[in-house]
């Protein structure tokens, strides 16, 4: 049985943002349930984001907290989103938190990453994520089905680059080792370095190179911080995602901000994007050159 899903993030800002106008109206959660006839424990539930807000109940919320005009439009529509389903969610009997970790991605403004093993997940092309994905027969036997449906996220997660409106910004630096490490055959880590650097053109990816023979100022293993756009004043704390054969999320504010640390320090080390550019380059012509020549 897989476990309850946990809020998604306009989930948790609406539910913010119905607390902060309660408290600027002036009412404690005794009133409001009073002058509904709803039980306090409904409106916890509400304001802590156990429960979803139907747009009804919403509705009634502002018009007792008197707000009308566009902010009232905004919250409504904010309802709308958090009442909608995520295509994530028919994907939630998938092994451990990986759908709560999709929406989260999905709400993100700015994601930074440090990558020491594979391609992240938003860069791969659908060989290489197969080829990642279909690994994990060596641990557990997976149908192939299930890891078509894995390939299947990994692709339908990449839409948050080029989404309207409003792109997530990327900024990822990738350890050199994971260019050379043979994933699939050399078609398919050629066809992958390439799709790199068409990737690159993007004006919201941002993706450096760590060189192996540069010095390390950290020897840390791989995590993404996720980093999520105010909503009015109402800020979402960033998240910390690390993965190994299990997934971790961190939210306290001491983690993140070590994780943002290291990730500054990393890429302050590592290439910039134009260097990286043509170090990528070099890298793809030494794949293509290791394609045997089917035709001989």
């Amino acid at each position: 049985m897989s476990a309850s899903p946990r809020p998604s993030v306009r989930q948790r800002r609406l539910a913010a943002e119905l607390r902060r106008m309660r408290e600027q109206y002036g009412l404690t959660g005794d009133d409001v349930a009073d002058r509904l006839r709803w039980s306090t424990a409904k409106v916890s539930r509400i304001e802590n984001a156990r429960t979803g807000a139907k747009i009804a109940d919403v509705r009634l919320l502002l018009d007792l907290y008197e707000i009308g005009g566009p902010r009232r439009e905004e919250i409504v529509a904010l309802a709308r989103d958090a009442a909608e389903r995520g295509w994530w969610e028919e994907y939630r009997d998938l092994i451990g938190g990986y759908p709560d970790y999709i929406a989260m991605e999905a709400e993100a403004s700015l994601i930074r990453q440090w990558e020491t093993h594979t391609v992240p997940g938003l860069l791969q092309t659908e060989a290489y994520a197969r080829e990642v994905v279909s690994g994990w027969n060596t641990i557990a036997a997976t149908p192939p089905r299930e890891i078509d449906r894995r390939v299947e996220v990994r692709m339908r997660r990449q839409g948050i680059l080029r989404r309207e409106p409003g792109p997530a910004e990327l900024w990822i630096v990738v350890d050199e080792s994971v260019l050379w490490r043979l994933v699939g055959d050399e078609s398919v880590m050629a066809h992958q370095i390439s799709h790199l650097s068409t990737l690159m053109e993007l004006p919201n990816v941002r993706l450096q190179i760590f060189p192996l023979n540069a010095p390390h100022p950290l020897m840390e293993g791989s995590f993404t911080l996720l980093e999520f756009a105010d909503f009015h004043d109402v800020t979402f704390p960033d998240i910390v995602h690390t993965e190994s054969l299990a997934v971790s999320h961190f939210e306290d504010e001491v983690t993140t901000h070590l994780y943002r640390l290291a990730h500054a320090t990393l890429a302050e080390a590592a290439l910039d994007p134009a260097e990286s550019r043509s170090f990528i380059a070099e890298i793809l012509h030494a794949w293509q050159e290791k394609i045997p020549d089917r035709g001989l």
